[in-house]
């Protein structure tokens, strides 16, 4: 059975089989994990911070591991074999290598043959041209939504923008990520267009993992955008379009995005 989180999104309740699949553990103290061959363990990601359920392993995986990029667990530049991530995971190698293709086809990293997969390095102009085209698409939108959007359709987003700012008060940098997506995604939904709401999806997923000199977050990094969800709405609903437009720009190239 699974409760929402208020991100749009259920996150997964203690059920019975399967088990869940957990980002591995970290070394700890003068414990040593089992090696295996060829396996590169810096920077080995964590758990996070609840299982994950999935109808598919590939899915668990692929959750576990997005979730290991955005929290900087999973180092830019590193490289990670899928049958030593499996073993971490208890599952073979096979699931791990489909998750991380698919990681390969958004950009999250690259394909090292006879190794595994490195993570991209991201410098800042790449995270500056993610934030130019996510800007492209999405004051525009918001512009014309303001001009024609009830305001208690913006009323109805204020749960999602609070649950943002509870993620980001407790620094939990991989729920604000998904809380930060879901609120995005539902207001450029109010526009109608699916195909942009996905492709602003993927845009948004791609700026929100670390780049290679990025430091940890701070949680008052991650209040402050918080803050500026709410400060959006307000705009959005009084149609102040001028404020709009500043706060859509300043907050694509703020610590969430």
């Amino acid at each position: 059975m699974e409760q929402g989180t208020g991100c749009g999104r259920a996150r997964p309740t203690p059920t019975t089989a399967p088990e869940p699949v957990r980002v591995p553990e970290q070394t700890r103290g003068d414990q040593t994990p089992e090696r295996v061959r060829g396996e590169h363990t810096h920077g080995e990601p964590r758990a996070p911070h609840a299982p994950v359920r999935r109808h598919s392993v590939r899915g668990q995986i692929l959750d576990a591991l997005r979730t290991a990029l955005v929290e900087g667990h999973l180092v830019p530049g590193e490289v990670y074999s899928a049958p030593a991530l499996g073993a971490r995971f208890g599952v073979s190698a096979t699931p791990v290598r489909e998750a991380m293709q698919q990681l390969a086809v958004e950009g999250a990293v690259e394909v090292v043959p006879n190794r595994g997969f490195r993570v991209s390095r991201r410098g800042p102009r790449e995270l500056a041209e993610l934030a130019e085209v996510r800007a492209l698409i999405e004051v525009p939108v918001m512009l014309r939504l303001a001009r024609t959007v009830p305001p208690a359709r913006w009323r109805a987003l204020r749960p999602l923008a609070e649950a943002a700012a509870t993620a980001a008060a407790v620094g939990d940098r991989a729920g604000y990520a998904e809380c930060d997506r879901a609120f995005h995604g539902a207001v450029l939904s109010l526009g109608g267009n699916e195909q942009l709401v996905a492709v602003a999806a993927e845009l948004h997923r791609r700026s929100q993992w670390p780049s290679v000199n990025d430091p940890a977050v701070r949680r008052a990094d991650l209040l402050a955008d918080a803050a500026e969800h709410t400060a959006l709405l307000d705009a959005l609903i009084s149609q102040d379009l001028a404020v709009v437009q500043s706060l859509v720009r300043e907050h694509l190239g703020g610590a969430g995005g």
